[in-house]
């Protein structure tokens, strides 16, 4: 009895700091929302995080504690069902990003594409990721994301570092699934002319966009659909 209504406990978080802390409309829903999948990503992703950095970042209290960004948008992508999910990183290799994406598409079974810098070395970061039980998860990419990530089409999440020094190229280019999408822009630091994903399409019909002050900074861009407006919250339910 203990172990359902820790459950149930669990549960009711997961859906708060959705509805509650980041004040998400439920039209960011895109597509047909699991919330079953949204909380088993959110929660192997803060197991992960805290055996990695060694914090106590259980959700056994009745604190409401603010996901990090990872887990926050492992959560999203899963909960959403995101079926192609692509990662545009700068010059780095495996980040903690990498990491919370990759449990979403082990919950989602969705299809994850990670395109590298052509300096850092696919075997290595493939390695990095088997310590998590996720290396057979990843797809690895090296070239010009411009390139090649025409060649994906309906992509239902995709996260782009805004230190890519092409990200606005991508923004314009980039082959959204039009029935729900997002898109994430991280280290959104604004300088001279930039500009986040929403700007850029901001005159298309069915965008929607808000920025959050997670890492640093963050906005989220909904391309497409919604779900039903007339149902303004979602419910959480738990099977023994």
């Amino acid at each position: 009895m203990a172990s359902t209504s820790s459950q149930y406990h669990k549960l009711d978080l997961v859906s708060h700091l959705f509805c509650t802390v980041y004040l998400i409309p439920i039209s960011f829903c895109t597509m047909k929302w699991s919330p079953q999948d949204a909380m088993k990503a959110y929660l192997h992703t803060l197991q992960l995080s805290k055996i990695q950095y060694g914090q106590d970042c259980t959700l056994g209290t009745t604190k409401l504690i603010q996901p990090q960004c990872m887990e926050f948008l492992s959560a999203l992508a899963a909960g959403n069902q995101a079926k192609v999910m692509v990662q545009v990183l700068s010059n780095e290799g495996v980040n903690p990003l990498t990491i919370a994406l990759a449990v979403a598409a082990k919950h989602c079974g969705g299809r994850f594409i990670c395109f590298l810098d052509q300096q850092q070395d696919i075997e290595d970061c493939t390695a990095q990721l088997s310590c998590y039980d996720l290396e057979d998860v990843v797809e690895f990419m090296h070239g010009n994301p411009c390139e090649v990530i025409i060649q994906l089409k309906n992509i239902d999440f995709a996260v782009i570092d805004c230190k890519f020094k092409d990200h606005l190229r991508l923004f314009q280019i980039i082959d959204v699934n039009p029935r729900g999408s997002i898109a994430v822009v991280t280290n959104l630091v604004r300088k001279g002319n930039g500009a986040g994903f929403g700007e850029v399409v901001r005159e298309k019909r069915g965008i929607e966009c808000v920025t959050l002050s997670i890492g640093e900074g963050m906005e989220l861009t909904r391309i497409g659909v919604t779900c039903n407006h007339e149902n303004k919250r979602f419910y959480v339910t738990s099977e023994n």
